[in-house]
């Protein structure tokens, strides 16, 4: 182990990354094409008992509002909330602008989802190969391009820039450099260790460990007794080290179950399979090492036309109820006439990344810790 833990510094110390992270992007978006929007509390999703939060403006995170939670939940937070509804194709144009200036500094991109990506500017010439510098052109670039704020995160590796990039957010930019690492890390709660949710935070301090720094003060050999495998991660992060390199051509992975009705059935009358499809996507989502951040809803009529409704919320679904709940909500946005009859309806997950890109909360944590 020691081994290879002094190999991990020396790659540690060769690597620039980058992680870039658009502020608040659908939101902002929104405010950007509407000025009456602008400084006042948008949250991006449609209305309805159904319906969820697909991102909210910094106005409205003020009030607690947050991705992912119920748009009632989120009327109530914030009675003066503008809601707009999403406008999926105009954030993948935005997107893909974002995409086309990280590719004018290197072509080792990783995007993470339409807002975020990972970038290996190591071997980068411009600004001299300087990846502070790189980062705060891009983010100058995506401006005038755009007319957006973006926040970046510098770091010799994919699991300190992430943690960087939310460090002065928003319109901002932090660097962790090779020497500070250390230091860096042993003040932050253990909670910023990426798949350290609630739970896992619990069961942490129940040890007494509240810091990156007290966790660094566990042997391998407990946390491995402890946690399984995910000992092995909590003990490589405390020490800064994550050797994954950024991956451009990651291939597209998703998980979906999907039924035939016995007979044709109109909007509403399949909501209790609907719940099932989603435990049975969920339930396979436990094989995998990745987790889904793309909601999918695939509908065929009676007449077997092929329907598809996504949403991809700021944070992924963090179990059952929240997949089924926006499978549902997704049903708002079949806008074809009420008496339509469906023959086959699914549920899915796509947009997969890595566990330790995400925060995970609740049940699917500890069933994913627990080797």
């Amino acid at each position: 182990m020691m081994a290879v833990l002094r190999s991990a510094v020396v790659l540690l110390a060769m690597r620039k990354i980058i992680h870039i992270d658009m502020d608040a992007f659908y939101a902002s978006v929104e405010q950007r094409d509407d000025p009456a929007l602008r400084g006042r509390p948008v949250v991006v999703a449609w209305r309805g008992a159904r319906s969820v939060v697909c991102a909210a403006s910094y106005e409205a995170r003020r009030f607690g509002v947050r991705s992912a939670m119920p748009a009632v939940r989120a009327e109530r937070l914030c009675p003066d909330a503008v809601f707009v509804p999403p406008d999926f194709a105009r954030y993948k144009a935005v997107s893909r602008q974002i995409r086309e200036i990280f590719l004018q500094h290197t072509p080792l991109v990783e995007p993470l989802s339409l807002d975020e990506a990972y970038l290996d500017v190591s071997g980068s010439p411009t600004c001299d190969g300087i990846a502070t510098e790189i980062a705060r052109t891009i983010r100058a670039q995506i401006r005038e391009v755009t007319s957006l704020t973006a926040s970046a995160g510098i770091a010799p590796n994919k699991f300190l820039a992430k943690i960087a990039s939310d460090w002065r957010k928003p319109d901002g930019q932090f660097v962790v450099p090779p020497a500070r690492v250390e230091q860096f890390l042993t003040p932050l709660p253990v909670s910023r260790v990426p798949g350290v949710g609630k739970v896992m935070e619990g069961r942490l301090a129940a040890l007494g460990i509240a810091t990156v720094g007290d966790l660094r003060g566990l042997p391998l050999e407990q946390l491995e007794a402890l946690f399984g495998t995910f000992g092995q991660r909590l003990y490589r992060r405390a020490r800064g080290i994550d050797e994954r390199p950024v991956e451009p051509d990651q291939p597209v992975q998703s998980i979906s179950s999907e039924d035939t009705f016995a007979e044709d059935l109109r909007l509403g009358e399949f909501d209790e399979l609907i719940a099932q499809l989603a435990a049975r996507t969920w339930r396979a989502t436990g094989r995998t090492e990745r987790i889904g951040h793309t909601v999918v809803l695939k509908l065929k009529t009676a007449q077997f036309r092929i329907l598809t409704r996504s949403l991809t919320p700021d944070a992924p679904p963090a179990s059952e109820e929240e997949l089924r709940d926006i499978a549902l909500a997704l049903c708002q946005r079949v806008q074809l006439p009420p008496d339509t009859r469906y023959r086959l309806v699914g549920v899915g997950l796509s947009g997969f990344r890595d566990r330790e890109d995400t925060v995970v909360q609740g049940d699917l944590f500890r069933d994913a810790a627990v080797d």
